[in-house]
């Protein structure tokens, strides 16, 4: 209902769902040969990119099952962005071994294509044909997933996302059967992520549980889920980027980022997230920084229509608002998250990555279709968005 309080549970019903198990822990992935055997895998097929074999990680999970003699396959040549037909074609690697499970290694790219392809495994067609929510028909096969970055959540979330860089489109698919088997945290394996890249998909977990937590159809389990994310973004980012070998900072954001995640899995998020789709697809950015950059905007827009959780915003990361109006205390969300950017090294604007004026008719028009829009705080149409991405140039 308009002007509802999510935390009013007598006029509110809502269904919290979370697929898939958790495994959290430093060098928990040294555990990897239990999980498999528990899923009674026999051929597994790894999933991974070209960074993670180049930073040792694919040295250290395939010598664990060759440990204990657990055959295994490996495509290594997921894209940043992972592409419609780097999907077909690891999935018909996948179906000629005939594995039994896939698992993916990396940060939101390869885990993203390791979902497409466990599921593709199982049905007939491109994964693309399958965009929107449930349209999948027939579950895959049993998936686990290693995050190597601290930022996307993927391994535990109900959607991937795949482009068609053909077409400069990418394509949200969500369903149940997308969601991993099981999740192995290991907060060990980001200790070697590049500084800017930590503060990327450290951006991109705190904007998905900021737009979780302001959202129309957010619930009581997911705005805990987002708060407690928040917070510990707001204590430990900086020093996971400035102080890469931080096993503590790095621990939080890996739980911040899986948090985020499980918060937004019900409820969706909002426009940073609508325009990330366009602006990423079109331009090449990586989905992270898109975020980063038009999250202030898309704050200063949505202010208005929830000023107490903005006040809440500004307070969990450290804004003092004793004395303040609502209205000045809420501002102040937006100041720190554009000091939290301006500390961790996020570009000041879009400019940068060449985005230009002539194509926000383009890229309003493609934002507007994700589903994202209708779950916004804030009512928002296409001239809306083109001054938002205006605003972020």
């Amino acid at each position: 209902m308009k002007g509802e309080n999510p935390l009013n549970l007598l006029n509110r019903s809502f269904r919290y769902e979370l697929p898939t198990d958790i495994v959290f822990g430093v060098n928990t992935v040294e555990q990897l040969p239990i999980h498999i055997k528990a899923l009674k895998g026999s051929k597994v097929f790894i999933v991974t990119d070209p960074g993670v074999v180049q930073a040792g990680i694919l040295d250290k999970v395939t010598s664990i099952l060759g440990e204990q003699e657990i055959s295994y396959e490996v495509f290594s040549e997921v894209d940043r962005e992972p592409d419609v037909h780097t999907i077909i074609r690891a999935t018909e690697q996948a179906k000629l071994v005939q594995a039994d499970l896939v698992i993916g290694v990396g940060g939101g790219s390869s885990l993203d294509a390791a979902k497409a392809i466990a599921v593709m495994v199982k049905n007939e067609g491109v994964v693309t044909q399958y965009a929107g929510l449930n349209q999948i028909p027939n579950a895959g096969i049993p998936l686990i997933c290693i995050p190597t970055t601290s930022g996307t959540g993927s391994e535990v979330t109900i959607w991937c996302v795949i482009s068609d860089k053909a077409n400069h489109r990418k394509h949200p698919i969500g369903g149940k059967v997308l969601a991993p088997t099981l999740a192995v945290c290991d907060p060990a394996l980001t200790l070697t992520l590049p500084a800017s890249i930590t503060a990327a998909t450290g951006l991109d977990a705190l904007t998905h549980a900021l737009e979780c937590y302001v959202n129309k159809i957010t619930q009581p389990i997911s705005m805990a889920l987002a708060r407690e994310s928040m917070r510990l973004i707001a204590k430990s980012l900086r020093t996971a980027v400035t102080q890469g070998d931080h096993l503590e900072a790095r621990s939080d954001m890996m739980i911040a980022s899986t948090m985020a995640a499980m918060a937004f899995n019900p409820t969706r998020l909002g426009l940073a997230h609508a325009l990330a789709m366009p602006l990423g697809g079109k331009y090449n950015i990586p989905h992270g920084m898109v975020n980063a950059i038009v999250l202030p905007q898309v704050m200063e827009y949505n202010l208005i229509s929830n000023l107490e959780a903005f006040k809440e915003i500004a307070e969990i990361f450290g804004e003092n608002t004793e004395g303040l109006s609502l209205r000045e205390a809420a501002a102040l969300s937006i100041k720190a998250i554009r000091q939290l950017n301006q500390d961790i090294g996020i570009p000041a604007g879009l400019r940068e990555y060449g985005v230009s004026e002539d194509d926000l008719d383009e890229i309003a028009e493609e934002g507007m279709e994700s589903g994202n829009i209708l779950v916004n705080p804030r009512k928002a149409g296409p001239e809306d968005l083109k001054e938002i991405v205006r605003r972020s140039i």
